[in-house]
């Protein structure tokens, strides 16, 4: 794919190691970038860089104060930013993961204090690329849809790169169609789950999830 652009672009299906070393340069830089999720595209970012999560709402026109949904590696990397509720909780997370299921959970105190929020949304993508490099930056990786607010996303990466590729730094594709969906998203920040967006995994499947656990 030749471009004439700004934005790089890396296939992920012809190296993949190589396109996730470029990711967590990326993203250990401040920088902003698109990549495929197990739902959409999205825009990834570091969310304790305050640069760049600012760049991400410039680049959506979005509302500085609205949350992002985060990906992680494993339930090991997300105790270190968030509070469970029960063992309940817990194993309840350990069953809907890796999915498309983002779910919101109660921060820690130090997290809190860094995000300036009580509450986050996180998930454990089932996507190999996206696994590789929150695997990579054993941290939190920012994962927004790619469009500018009140839009619908944009699922094509050749449209991605003209709308967007003189605002980012980098789009990582794949020819591999993704869902073209965006995650089930719930809140579990009290004691029993509560849709808050449906999405690719039914809310009847996950509630049958919990009350087994």
């Amino acid at each position: 794919m030749i471009l004439s652009k700004d934005a790089e672009m890396l296939s992920i299906d012809e190296n993949m190691d190589a396109a996730v070393q470029k990711a967590k340069k990326l993203f250990l830089e401040g920088s902003v970038f698109v990549y495929p999720t197990d739902t959409i595209y999205g825009f990834g970012a570091n969310p304790f860089n305050e640069d760049a999560v600012r760049k991400i709402d410039e680049i959506k026109n979005r509302e500085n104060d609205k949350p992002y949904i985060m990906l992680v590696d494993c339930i090991e990397t997300l105790l270190k930013y968030i509070e469970i509720k029960s063992e309940k909780h817990l194993d309840f997370l350990f069953s809907i993961w890796p999915n498309p299921v983002s779910v919101v959970l109660s921060l820690n105190s130090k997290t809190t204090t860094i995000l300036g929020a009580e509450t986050a949304a996180f998930r454990i993508p089932n996507n190999r690329f996206c696994l590789k490099l929150a695997g990579e930056l054993k941290m939190p990786l920012i994962s927004t849809s790619v469009n500018r607010s009140n839009q619908p996303p944009i699922v094509e990466a050749s449209e991605i790169y003209d709308e967007f590729s003189s605002e980012i730094e980098a789009i990582f594709y794949t020819e591999k169609k993704s869902f073209c969906s965006a995650s089930t998203l719930i809140d579990l920040s009290d004691s029993v789950p509560v849709l808050l967006r449906s999405g690719k995994v039914k809310f009847e499947d996950i509630l049958n999830k919990f009350n087994k656990c």
